[in-house]
């Protein structure tokens, strides 16, 4: 059975990326073999729809179960109308979510775990402009865009259990940490 997991990097070792749409890679996995696919998420930038570009990849790949930390409605939606299983609140190494998930300890969820949004944060880079001027860019980042709160309308819930939630809050710092560190080292070999 195909599983796809959401992934910091192209490897089995690496720590599962706790967002779906965003993540920098997906990693299909052949459960009985583990032989598997790392693909880089083409979506992890885009303005919108990320959720829904990254489950018709999936689902275009024969995968019959998601393995990640958080899933959106619009992801939700598309993986649920291709059939595909998904589980979230998962966390540790890819290898240790599809043992886990080939072991039966992992449960599909019945609703998505985050409010539309999640995931997308905005931020400002500085960028080229147009002639031998400098302009603004536009950079994104990871951030958790809250909704604003309508009087008289509950907010979604995420479902998430405070255990869950200090493991995506302690993913995402190492995965900042791990970029910041990417950052680093570019800016130093620039700088040579």
């Amino acid at each position: 059975m195909k599983v796809a997991v959401s992934a910091s990097a192209p490897s089995l070792d690496a720590p599962v990326d706790p967002r779906f749409g965003r993540c920098a890679y997906i990693i299909i996995v052949e459960t009985d073999t583990m032989q598997f696919e790392a693909l880089q998420n083409p979506a992890q930038y885009a303005g919108g729809g990320a959720g829904i570009q990254l489950a018709q990849i999936v689902a275009s790949k024969g995968v019959k179960a998601v393995l990640t930390g958080n899933v959106g409605p619009n992801a939700y939606q598309a993986l649920s109308a291709a059939g595909i299983q998904i589980i979230t609140g998962v966390s540790g190494t890819v290898r240790e979510v599809v043992m886990k998930f080939k072991s039966g300890e992992l449960r599909t969820v019945p609703s998505p775990t985050v409010p539309p949004h999640y995931g997308m944060g905005m931020g400002m880079g500085r960028g080229r402009g147009m002639g031998m001027g400098r302009g603004m860019g536009r950079g994104m980042g990871i951030g958790m865009f809250q909704q604003p709160v309508v009087p008289g309308v509950a907010a979604p819930p995420t479902q998430m259990t405070r255990e869950q939630e200090i493991q995506m809050l302690k993913n995402q710092m190492k995965l900042l940490q791990e970029q910041l560190e990417q950052i680093k080292k570019r800016l130093k070999d620039l700088e040579k």
